[in-house]
């Protein structure tokens, strides 16, 4: 099978005006910047992902000020400004997908001047070049300015700032210019350049903040440090630090492939804002649902590795020193949406952020759960918004620790990795489900429910309510699974057993749909953005075509419901998401094409896939709820991924819902199942033609091919 080139690129041909709807995205999983292309003038507005104010001491109002809760906030913003640029010609700019690259590139007086930059992981710096065809053409000034107001100072090449947050949270920043030909002059907060005949900038920001309790989130000044890594970055040649660069993003991006068919050349060729407008209005584009599909896959990459936070509800970018929600991390759905898509779509490296910070905030939740609900409660859980600083804001939701435990597992049945299980896994498990241990009550038939919950946002609070109900079944199923693969706790795990099986099942209501209360009160004509009710499809496990059908029935009666889908005498579904208002949101899209992958129910799926690039997606293809937040980037890309291929089962189950408009032909490299298998697949005329399984051990697995299932070994491959 041959993959899709992954260079793919979203391409427009004018400058960004607004920052939210048309500037362009680079990160390196700790900083990041949004770029805006202008010819005369350029801004590069930039993000440390751990400059937050407030604390920890959260007084009962969700404050998001200096102090309690607070906000994560911007850093700062460079601005260049170019003389003898007039009336450009020829203008483009570009992000690349493949390298993380954004590009810029026009023609001004005869000279053609371009700009390169992105954001290295392996150097830990932005790198913007500036270069021009004619030499000597480049002339001009640098400003660095602090989001936080701290005074920005001249050394040499460069200019920097260190300052200190309300809340004591030092952060600090440096830009640094190298340049070929001509001068350079720095005084107060700007540099001069003056005929050179390229330009390389260096910029890199940090905080002390750290993540542990222990040391009041607090460690290493951040100045020496970035200093440091500057120093170092300078004494390479840019060709070496894009090569760098390259090499580590498209080793991560580069896993996973996807082909859906080749759109038009009348339309591929155009910008992607256009290519956007005429997808809007019913145009066939498989090349850009292929993009916003690797451009989730790009952003998790960018903003959440290894030894760093995860992406919060911007992701990593933000302007604002008041953003929507403090943009924070918003556990009863968003944040754990971010990370649908990091097993399934080969990043899982990228995940490791999310559980480091599970295991980060456990203490201070712990404090905050005690007293809650009394000093004598085991384990933990959280109110819906958190910070970084162990700060708990808004309502409690109670079962948000069982939905985080859900990511512990899944890591861990995605890898295989034992010791990862063992040592971080197997603990958050067990600790959580003594949680509901205590937690849990009891009613006069013997059934166990949750007390006093909510379906979020959404409905009364009483006990019992099934999102509840099924997230602590799927906790459960979860803890069993794990010690059984390590071997351990076999009193415990026949005591969790018995409580699962206790707990108040799933009711089918009178409308036939599956019921969100243990009361029959669901209203058909309910258009909720959330639906919580069928988390027992998706993202849990607990409810399948094949292994509760009746339930299934009953969950495709609600979504349809909820979606406000109905059927012509065919069966055709029509006026789906016609009304305008809450059920149109950017990350409600790719829950329910997830749900009905997970149903079977291919062209629904494929309805909320369109949903979303059709409603919520604004021209640089960030997902807009309103405002933009970027769970609906990182959903859609799980939905694609749950579209072509499952496992949640115990099979492989190869095109489970794939919908028309990609049946004539297409393939995948690259998608994980569960049981650390890589799957390759390729189809026409809705069958699969030919696939692969591969495992770095031998094993093999049952696989659903075209309605049959086999027993296939997996190639194995180390």
């Amino acid at each position: 099978m041959k993959p899709t080139n992954l260079s793919s690129s979203l391409r427009y041909h004018a400058p960004a005006k607004s920052w939210e709807n048309e500037a362009l995205p680079i990160g390196n999983g700790r900083l990041g910047a949004m770029l805006f292309g202008g010819t005369q003038e350029e801004r590069v507005q930039f993000n440390e992902q751990s400059l937050w104010s407030g604390d920890n001491n959260w007084d009962g109002k969700y404050q998001t000020g200096d102090h309690g809760f607070g906000a994560y906030r911007t850093f700062g913003d460079v601005f260049l400004t170019f003389t003898g640029v007039d009336a450009p010609t020829g203008y483009r700019r570009e992000l690349n997908l493949g390298t993380g690259v954004h590009t810029t590139a026009f023609v001004s007086g005869g000279t053609t001047f371009a700009r390169e930059a992105f954001a290295s992981r392996p150097d830990q710096a932005i790198v913007l070049r500036i270069t021009a065809s004619k030499r000597g053409a480049l002339t001009g000034g640098v400003r660095l300015t602090s989001g936080q107001g701290a005074t920005v100072q001249a050394r040499g090449k460069e200019l920097f700032f260190d300052g200190a947050m309300p809340n004591g949270l030092q952060h600090a920043a440096s830009l640094r210019a190298l340049s070929v030909g001509g001068k350079l002059a720095a005084t107060g907060e700007t540099m001069a350049f003056v005929g050179c005949d390229s330009l390389t900038l260096l910029l890199n920001a940090r905080t002390s903040y750290a993540p542990d309790f222990r040391r009041g989130w607090r460690g290493e000044p951040p100045m020496p440090r970035l200093l440091r890594e500057l120093e170092l970055a300078g004494r390479k040649s840019y060709p070496s630090l894009k090569s760098a660069h390259v090499k580590d993003l498209s080793g991560l991006l580069g896993r996973v492939a996807l082909d859906l068919g080749t759109t038009e050349p009348g339309i591929s060729s155009r910008p992607t804002d256009e290519r956007l407008k005429l997808y809007a209005g019913g145009q066939s584009d498989p090349e850009l649902e292929v993009l916003i599909f690797q451009y989730g896959r790009y952003l998790l990459a960018s903003c959440s590795r290894p030894g760093g936070l995860p992406a919060n509800l911007q992701g990593l970018w933000n302007e604002s020193n008041h953003p929507a929600w403090a943009s924070d991390y918003h556990n009863n759905i968003n944040v754990q949406m971010n990370y649908w898509a990091a097993e399934t779509t080969n990043l899982s490296e990228c995940h490791v952020p999310l559980i480091d910070y599970i295991v980060a905030q456990a203490e201070p939740c712990r404090i905050a759960t005690k007293k809650a609900f009394g000093a004598k409660t085991r384990g933990w859980t959280a109110r819906t918004s958190q910070n970084i600083f162990g700060g708990n804001g808004w309502e409690w939701n109670i079962p948000a620790s069982a939905w985080y435990a859900q990511h512990a597992y899944e890591h861990f049945a995605f890898t295989q990795d034992k010791a990862y299980l063992k040592k971080t896994g197997y603990p958050i498990l067990k600790e959580i489900c003594q949680y509901w241990e205590d937690h849990l009550k009891r009613l006069p038939d013997g059934s166990l429910v949750a007390p006093n919950g909510w379906s979020p946002e959404h409905g009364p609070h009483e006990d019992g309510v099934m999102m509840d109900q099924q997230l602590i079944w799927d906790l459960f199923q979860n803890y069993l699974d794990a010690a059984r693969a390590l071997g351990v706790d076999t009193d415990y795990q026949t005591q969790i057993a018995d409580m699962q099986s206790k707990l108040a099942p799933n009711k089918i209501g009178k409308w036939g749909q599956l019921q969100e209360w243990q009361a029959d009160r669901d209203d058909p004509k309910d258009t909720h953005r959330h639906t919580s009710h069928l988390f027992a499809v998706y993202p849990g496990r607990q409810i399948s075509q094949e292994k509760t059908p009746e339930l299934a029935k009953a969950a495709i009666k609600s979504l349809k419901a909820r979606c406000n889908d109905h059927e012509d005498e065919t069966g055709k579904p029509f006026a789906v998401e016609t009304t305008i208002g809450d059920s149109r949101r950017s990350w409600t899209w790719p829950w329910r094409a997830c749900v009905w992958a997970r149903l079977g129910e291919s062209e629904r799926a494929y309805i909320s896939v369109r949903g979303l690039l059709t409603y919520n997606t604004l021209p640089n293809l960030f997902a807009n709820h309103p405002p933009f937040q970027l769970d609906g980037n990182f959903g859609i890309s799980a939905a694609f991924a749950e579209l072509l291929l499952q496992s949640h089962t115990g099979v492989i189950a190869l095109l489970p819902a794939l919908p028309k408009a990609w049946a004539k032909s297409g393939s995948f490299t690259g998608l994980k199942a569960r049981g650390n298998l890589t799957v390759d697949c390729t189809w026409k005329d809705g069958k699969v033609i030919g696939f692969e399984i591969s495992s770095p051990e031998p094993v093999t697995v049952r696989v659903s091919v075209n309605g049959r299932v086999e027993q296939v070994k997996a190639t194995v491959r180390r």
